[in-house]
């Protein structure tokens, strides 16, 4: 009789090994989710202060309809590849709008009446507010998409992992023109 229980003791343990690993994939894929919904949430707020900006500049900048049109395109291009639900589509969209905004604050550069103006002041106050929002809730996402990651390719989670079908999420990285080094010159 004991050795009946050697093979249902073992298979108890499986089970709730395997239940272990399961609750934990779960809530690290729900986390992760929930941390992919943050970004969201301030990318729409980025997204819902650049047209102000971009109208705001305009009435000082009639002339630079060109980085005006670029910083539409690139925002609609975010807005697009943000409902695709792909972190690297989202990431390289959002990349290159924060290129397109990075003119626009140069043509503000250009334009001592345009810098003063209490308006301007507010929404690029607003948009680095959210800019560094952003950057915390990526950070966070990244973080969570570690653990998930981690969890689901280690073994012996990775069997359990295979078995649930849980696939990696993608990191949101920063695109190529951020990761270089800025020139400063005097």
């Amino acid at each position: 009789m004991p050795i009946f229980w050697i093979p249902v003791g073992l298979i108890i343990v499986l089970a709730i090994w395997f239940i272990a690993v399961y609750n934990g994939i779960v809530v690290l894929r729900n986390r992760t989710k929930e941390a992919w919904s943050d970004i969201d949430v301030q990318l729409k707020r980025r997204h819902d202060l650049i047209p102000n900006l971009v109208e705001t500049v305009k009435g000082y900048a009639k002339h630079e309809d060109a980085v005006f049109t670029k910083v539409t395109e690139a925002r609609t291009a975010a807005i697009s590849a943000q409902s695709s639900g792909s972190a690297k589509d989202a990431a390289e969209a959002e990349n290159v709008l924060t290129g397109a905004l990075k003119s626009v604050f140069a043509v503000a550069e250009a334009y001592p009446e345009l810098k003063a103006s209490e308006n301007f002041t507010k929404l690029q106050d607003e948009l680095t507010d959210t800019e560094n929002k952003i950057e915390a809730a990526r950070r966070f996402y990244n973080g969570n998409v570690r653990d998930f990651n981690t969890q689901i390719e280690t073994f012996p989670n990775n069997i359990a992992a295979g078995v649930l079908a849980a696939k990696p999420f993608d990191l949101f990285e920063a695109g190529e023109g951020e990761k270089a080094t800025p020139e400063v010159k005097f």
